[in-house]
């Protein structure tokens, strides 16, 4: 049967509304599906932001907070909290649903033997990579879940994230395929010289320094303290270049009693969380990516898609993305002589910004849109369907 015959509903389900990367993916691949005219809805075990208002208003799909967690709440409060959202989740689930795509490690493990309960034939599950903070018995977990019948088939977003699920999860090959993650095109493809300017000035960026930026939350993966270690090594006269850091975490007061102590406060920017992202890129002169490890980064994506120039660590997904020397600048992880060498090279060469730039723009818009993957996932789930 073609597939415009099989327009039959899927649930894309997550954790929590946060605004995030995996957020992020679930909601694009929700809005392609529905585009292509699936029924789809979006669940969230639990709506960390405040975010279920706006994030349904601007989408034509219903999108459910199942409201079974509470940030702070009595442990046994949220217990009971958690067996209401389950059990609501088996009611949604059971309406007609022929498909779950579960977006984490937790709802992997709670919402696929949910959905096979529910009589949901196809389960996919995705794997992006290892979680911080994660034990070594929820990696185990996760392996066993892999292996069991739970889930129809478990989708890692790239092949390093492969390998890490089958040597230190135990998972089996078989039911492993990659699945590499996809970004729609930026919205704004271009900044007027006015807007640039005005953006460059709010950051206080000197009129002939250059703005390099680095996106995502303040977390110990995302190796934001390597990165400042690396800002301190600098040479001199690279006081006209800042760093702005685009995100929110645990790691923010850390980061910023280290930027004072290595006496670089004054080049770094903390923004916060911003909603300008897609602007922010494109004011930019470079970007930098100094994480510990990543699944697929879609920051690191956009800002490909963007043209910025990336300096970027050797981390699982990242070396599937870019080659050294031809579409970024790759360093060890946890290196931050490295990563100054790097960043000073990008400072001191302005062909070789230009060279980089093109040269990873045309590979993300040639492997990594979100039509390439949002096609594999549908085939995946026809494929799984007429199989069930």
């Amino acid at each position: 049967m073609p597939p415009e015959q099989q327009k039959f509903p899927i649930v894309f389900l997550g954790t929590q509304m946060e605004i995030a990367g995996a957020q992020r993916m679930l909601l694009s691949q929700a809005r392609w599906f529905h585009k292509k005219g699936y029924p789809v809805k979006v669940v969230f075990f639990y709506d960390k932001q405040a975010l279920a208002p706006a994030w349904q208003a601007a989408h034509p799909f219903p999108v459910i907070s199942l409201d079974s967690w509470k940030q702070g709440g009595f442990v046994l409060a949220n217990l009971l909290r958690l067996l209401r959202g389950l059990y609501r989740l088996i009611g949604i689930l059971r309406n007609k649903i022929r498909a779950v795509v579960t977006f984490t490690p937790h709802t992997n493990l709670l919402g696929l033997p949910i959905a096979r309960l529910a009589g949901v034939p196809v389960r996919i599950g995705t794997h992006h990579g290892y979680i911080e903070g994660s034990s070594r018995v929820m990696a185990r977990l996760h392996g066993w879940l892999t292996n069991s019948r739970f889930p129809s088939r478990m989708v890692a977003v790239s092949a390093q994230v492969r390998d890490y699920a089958i040597n230190l999860e135990a998972a089996l090959p078989d039911p492993l395929t990659v699945i590499e993650n996809g970004i729609e095109p930026l919205k704004i493809q271009k900044l007027d010289p006015a807007q640039r300017a005005a953006l460059r000035t709010e950051i206080g960026v000197p009129e002939d320094g250059l703005l390099l930026l680095t996106v995502g939350r303040l977390t110990i993966q995302k190796g934001h303290t390597v990165l400042l270690d690396a800002i301190s090594k600098l040479k001199n006269d690279a006081t006209r270049i800042v760093f702005a850091f685009a995100g929110d975490g645990p790691q923010l007061d850390v980061l910023q009693k280290k930027a004072e102590t290595l006496d670089v406060k004054g080049r770094i920017r903390f923004l916060g969380v911003r909603n300008d992202i897609n602007e922010l890129l494109l004011a930019a002169d470079g970007f930098v990516q100094p994480s510990l490890w990543e699944g697929l980064s879609l920051a690191l994506l956009e800002a490909l898609l963007a043209g910025l120039p990336v300096v970027a660590t050797r981390v699982e997904g990242v070396i599937d993305v870019v080659e050294d020397g031809v579409s970024a600048l790759l360093v060890p992880p946890n290196d931050p002589a490295a990563l100054a060498d790097a960043i000073q090279r990008l400072i001191n060469d302005a062909g070789l910004r230009a060279k980089l730039g093109a040269a990873g723009k045309q590979r993300a818009q040639t492997n990594y849109s979100l039509d390439k993957m949002c096609l594999a996932y549908e085939q995946l789930i026809l494929d799984l369907a007429n199989a069930a």
